[in-house]
């Protein structure tokens, strides 16, 4: 009979546990200092409400750090859901919606992880794939919850500009924070500190 145990480079240490979770709590408190600043940046392009899914990624970082720093089943749905709970916690502005957020930006990243099998790690990955994908997760929220008297044109912009924002703020400024903190050495302990050349 095989056995049904991880092996050892996808089970969970404790400071697997503990760095994913300071990173969701740590952007649970960007995530409630965002809410604020969005509004504000929101407020130009009122004429074309759906590019505000450009100003998104913020929201789906934890989602796309946390796999590629400590590169275990499940971080990005950890964390990213973690960081909702915070925000919620401390009085974030979106209420009980943020947790359904949290929930699919961090699938939408976990998805793709998953997809190749925990195995890649890499720019494409985390830029073009993981980051898109968490901004789907909130694009299929917002149209719902928040958005849904938006027209067909307008849903699928606003889906877009999720995307390329979780792209470009969540993919790449995730892989560029994984990278600098790898090449300090500080993440030595972790999966991620230990492969460089594969984040």
């Amino acid at each position: 009979m095989a056995s049904t145990t991880l092996p050892p480079s996808r089970r969970w240490r404790t400071v697997d546990i503990v760095v994913t979770a300071i990173v969701g709590v740590v952007f649970g408190a960007v995530f409630f200092g965002w809410g604020p600043v969005y509004s504000l940046l929101s407020v130009p392009l009122k004429g074309v409400a759906p590019l505000t899914g450009l100003l998104s990624g913020v929201w789906f970082i934890p989602a796309v750090l946390a796999p590629l720093l400590v590169r275990r089943p499940g971080a990005a749905l950890f964390a990213e859901l973690l960081g909702a709970v915070v925000e919620m916690v401390m009085g974030g502005q979106y209420g009980f919606a943020t947790l359904l957020s949290g929930l699919a930006q961090g699938l939408g990243a976990e998805l793709v992880f998953f997809a190749f099998r925990y195995r890649s790690y890499s720019l494409p990955t985390a830029l073009l794939l993981a980051g898109a994908a968490s901004g789907l997760g909130c694009a299929i929220v917002d149209v719902i919850v928040s958005y849904a008297g938006f027209d067909l044109g307008w849903k699928a912009t606003y889906t877009v500009a999720c995307m390329v924002g979780g792209l470009v703020l969540a993919g790449l400024v995730s892989w560029l924070i994984a990278r600098g903190l790898s090449a300090t050495g500080v993440l030595s302990a972790l999966a991620g500190g230990r492969k460089q050349t594969r984040v």
